[in-house]
């Protein structure tokens, strides 16, 4: 039941129990029975075998695991075979690790719980452990206590409840007792109802428990999480289907090439032998074409992305998180201290009649100044730093910055009486000595505050206060409110002496009006270009709060989330309106909202499922328990470092330390950029692979000298190696962001990679098998066949190996040209071309000469070799040209 909007004497008449006697010790005892108890249920862990085990159900991994098998039982190829298996094995250690960790958002939520709250039973009060707590239980709350259960309010006194961890908004709700009209609240607008792991931060309450453990609303939190889909990242996905790619492209391979070989022998040699040998040829052109190292670039190239997000102040929790970002298509950010400065600024105060902004000043002794002042309970710490509530540090840093002595003020006007702030009444004032009088100084609800006005003070001279003088200020108030300011009323007044009672009834009567202070949650300086730049790359920005409507709907508008039009209103909706749109229908109008308001946890998930159904790639921020789930819903939760709670960071992919939105967006250009270093790597690798299988089909196909085994591994060694990594610390491209989003469809064979792979792979091949067929006819054994073959032989090896490391630089740009000024600013990259230069050029060495079978070339013959590379980057960079005036076209 929802019980906020029962009288109180049906709650109790419902959950059978008193509010003057409580339950009874042995009623308490079978209702903990009943309902269990008040503790979070987590699902059953997985143990770290079976995580381990589920790595290998990847298809990437079981297809390097039977290429493994294949290249050492049956090819014989027991070095190639560990490498495999070793890229395998740390594949597997990672992704149970980053599992494990992700796992800890239950653990943490459950760590929240208070050990112990007072009861009252058998009209005693008593201190339990707060599992033991049962629907009917009454509890006592004070200023400090977390809430150990959801509960019916029956006493607020002055009762100030956090909530943050529920609604995402950081300043306290004022809580009471008195039943709401509505079915239909929303969350954070039930003032009648405290939440379990929500904390008092002032004044004191009583409270019937309506729901405990599971059923409780952080209960539901955890329901969700345990429930949440586990949504596979982009990443996880294009590998798959680039293993699906490899093992088709492997089996057409080793079924052409078998076809072939046996087709080719003469009718009398097609025998067993003959079928072996075409196998064995087969499979090692098909162990080849694996690029068995890409798993573990891969995972170097995400690893370093890492090291740059951190230095960006994005800490990254799973290691795909970083290449998700790039396609992030979504960003559904919280506004409370991610757009938003996390901290109330005076904007706007009016007196004399007029609105003043915070930057015009005010004088010492304006009344409206001496009010805010001196009616606040805000405590200044050495330093200046100040505690209290949002809304009263905000008018002592406006204070400050007017250059008043806050301190020396306060030292002189002592406060001597006061009538404290309540829910009801709305306001709260303090008598001050000030002189030889003493200075009555109001501040609170404008209406309220109005109700108990006389005079009204207009450029120092105070007369009796007119209608019309108070529609103005009503008026005033009401601009303000429109335009998200939460409004205070200030008043005063002069009396003789204190008040032998000082109550409502006397203090706060016949008060002198002063002005209003506007106040505000301002956006961040940098969100606003944030904003713009996410829109510009084809990401939208979502706002999704915990704040009212209005609040919400003015700071996105000042962000640029919402644009200026007659229908801006349209893209606004809160969570109670949300609610009864249905599934379908939200799922196809999703993109007509940009703003939601007063939203709950279960709203912040449908949100994010809505978005996914529309084949979108989400990305959703959060700070608080409420968060949880939709972070771990989302394709990537984003958790903020400073003001997130454990459970949130625990549910996200990444945390940011700033918890700003710029950072974001930061982070979605080093995610683009991560995608494009791993996109670069796999071209150069699959069409290296290409030009190798191509090179030894054809040599086998025209009866012609074959690459041995031993060199084969040594190009894969020397050019897939340290060139694939380098070209994963590639600097950001130039006009990354002014991209749309490549889209959930895309992979890593999207936009013209797999049709340059496969030309590129082309021409590799065709251009070693040139460097062959010129080695035949140059050099210094032409009249040694023998030799002669030899020296074709080393050339071909020789070219196959070193034109890789030039065709490294056409991977750097995949259809731009590389002849700019930024293509060797990568002092890795250089490096890694250089020293593999040196290693693959090392066989020519004497002593090298032997292992690799080789033999020592010429210059004229090094001059073949260097002119094949010098053509890879020519031919290539003419097709690029080609195809950018087509695309121009």
């Amino acid at each position: 039941m929802k019980y906020y909007d029962e009288n109180i004497p049906d709650v109790e008449k419902d959950l059978e129990t008193s509010l003057k006697t409580g339950l009874s010790n042995e009623e308490a005892k079978k209702r903990l029975e009943k309902y269990g108890e008040n503790a979070l249920a987590s699902k059953k862990k997985r143990s770290m075998v079976a995580r381990f085990f589920d790595q290998f159900k990847d298809f990437m991994i079981i297809v390097l695991i039977i290429a493994a098998i294949v290249s050492g039982i049956v090819a014989q190829e027991w070095t190639d075979a560990a490498i495999i298996m070793i890229v395998v094995l740390i594949n597997a250690l990672l992704g149970t690790f980053q599992e494990a960790k992700s796992e800890a958002a239950i653990d943490a939520l459950k760590e929240m719980s208070t050990p112990s709250a007072h009861v009252r039973r058998n009209n005693v009060i008593l201190e339990i452990p707060s599992t033991e707590i049962v629907p009917g239980d009454v509890v006592l709350l004070e200023a400090g206590d977390v809430i150990p259960a959801d509960m019916r309010l029956t006493v607020a006194k002055s009762l100030k409840i956090e909530e943050s961890a529920l609604t995402g908004e950081s300043v306290p709700v004022d809580k009471s007792s008195e039943t709401l009209p509505d079915s239909e609240v929303a969350l954070g607008d039930r003032i009648n109802m405290a939440y379990a792991n929500t904390s008092v931060t002032y004044g004191r309450g009583e409270g019937i428990v309506t729901a405990t453990g599971m059923n409780t609303e952080v209960g539901k939190i955890a329901t969700m999480l345990n429930n949440a889909d586990e949504t596979d990242t982009p990443l996880k996905r294009n590998l798959n289907q680039l293993g699906k790619t490899l093992t088709i492209m492997i089996l057409a391979i080793c079924a052409i090439v078998f076809i072939v070989g046996v087709l080719k022998a003469n009718p009398a040699e097609r025998n067993s032998t003959l079928m072996i040998n075409m196998f064995l040829v087969a499979v090692s052109l098909a162990v080849a074409a694996i690029p068995e190292g890409l798993p573990a670039i891969v995972t170097i190239i995400l690893a370093l992305g890492t090291q740059t997000l951190a230095k960006h102040k994005a800490i990254v929790r799973k290691l795909p998180a970083v290449e998700t970002l790039g396609a992030t298509d979504i960003i559904c950010s919280d506004k409370t201290g991610t757009l938003t400065q996390n901290q109330m600024t005076v904007e706007k105060v009016y007196y004399n009649g007029v609105v003043h902004s915070e930057d015009q000043e005010i004088s010492e002794d304006n009344p409206a100044l001496l009010s805010m002042i001196l009616a606040n309970d805000t405590q200044i710490e050495e330093g200046g730093r100040l505690l209290g509530d949002p809304t009263e540090t905000a008018l002592i840093q406006y204070a400050f910055d007017e250059n008043i002595d806050v301190q020396e003020l306060l030292q002189k006007d002592k406060r001597i009486q006061e009538v404290p702030f309540d829910s009801v009444r709305k306001l709260m004032s303090t008598v001050n000595k000030f002189g030889d009088k003493y200075y009555v100084a109001v501040k609170g609800a404008p209406d309220e505050l109005l109700k108990r006005v006389t005079s009204v003070e207009i450029n120092g001279q105070v007369s009796p206060i007119t209608d019309e003088q108070k529609q103005d200020i009503l008026a005033a108030n009401k601009d303000m409110a429109q335009n998200a300011l939460r409004v205070l009323g200030l008043a005063y007044k002069y009396v003789n002496k204190p008040y032998d009672d000082p109550t409502t009834d006397n203090v706060e009567q016949d008060l002198i009006f002063a002005g209003l202070v506007g106040m505000i949650d301002p956006e961040r300086p940098e969100a606003k270009a944030a904003v713009a730049e996410a829109k510009r790359a084809g990401i939208r920005t979502v706002m999704i709060t915990g704040d009212h409507q209005i609040t919400a709907a003015a700071i996105a508008s000042r962000l640029g989330i919402l644009q200026e039009s007659p229908d801006k209103n349209k893209a606004v909706i809160t969570g109670a309106e949300l609610d009864k749109l249905s599934d379908d229908y939200f799922i196809k109008h999703v993109s007509d909202y940009s703003v939601y308001a007063r939203v709950s946890p279960e709203n912040k998930v449908r949100i994010v499922k809505a978005w996914q159904a529309n084949d979108k790639i989400v990305a959703m921020t959060g700070d608080g328990v409420n968060d949880a789930p939709s972070l771990k819903q989302a394709d990537i939760g984003i958790g903020m470092g400073i003001t997130g709670t454990e459970v949130s960071k625990g549910a996200s992919d990444m945390v940011l330390a700033d918890d700003n939105f710029a950072t974001i967006v930061e982070a979605v250009k080093q995610g683009r950029k991560v995608f494009s270093n791993i996109q670069k790597a796999i071209l150069y690798l699959m069409s290296c692979n290409v030009g190798e299988v191509l090179t030894v089909f054809m040599m086998t196909m025209l009866g012609w000298d074959i690459l041995e085994p031993v060199q084969l591994l040594w190009i894969n060694l020397v050019t897939d190696t340290l060139p694939a990594i380098a070209l994963g610390v590639e600097p950001v491209e130039d006009g990354i962001m002014d991209r749309k989003p490549r889209g959930k469809k895309s992979n890593f064979f999207s936009g013209g990679v797999a049709s340059s792979i496969i030309y590129q792979g082309i021409l590799e091949g065709v251009l070693v098998l040139g460097a062959y067929q010129f080695g035949l006819h140059v050099g210094p054994h032409i009249n040694n066949p023998q030799l002669q073959h030899g020296d074709a032989l080393t050339m071909a090896f020789l070219t196959l190996g070193l034109i890789q490391l030039f065709h490294a630089f056409n991977s750097k740009y995949i259809h731009q040209s590389i002849f700019r000024k930024h293509t060797f600013s990568n002092k890795w990259f250089n490096g890694a071309i250089l020293i593999a230069a040196v290693i693959m050029a090392s066989v020519e060495l004497p002593f090298m000469t032997k292992l690799f079978d080789v033999t020592e070339l010429d210059p004229i013959q090094w001059l073949v070799i260097l002119c094949a590379g010098v053509l890879m980057i020519l031919i290539v960079e003419l097709v690029k040209l080609v195809q950018r005036s087509m695309g121009k076209r």
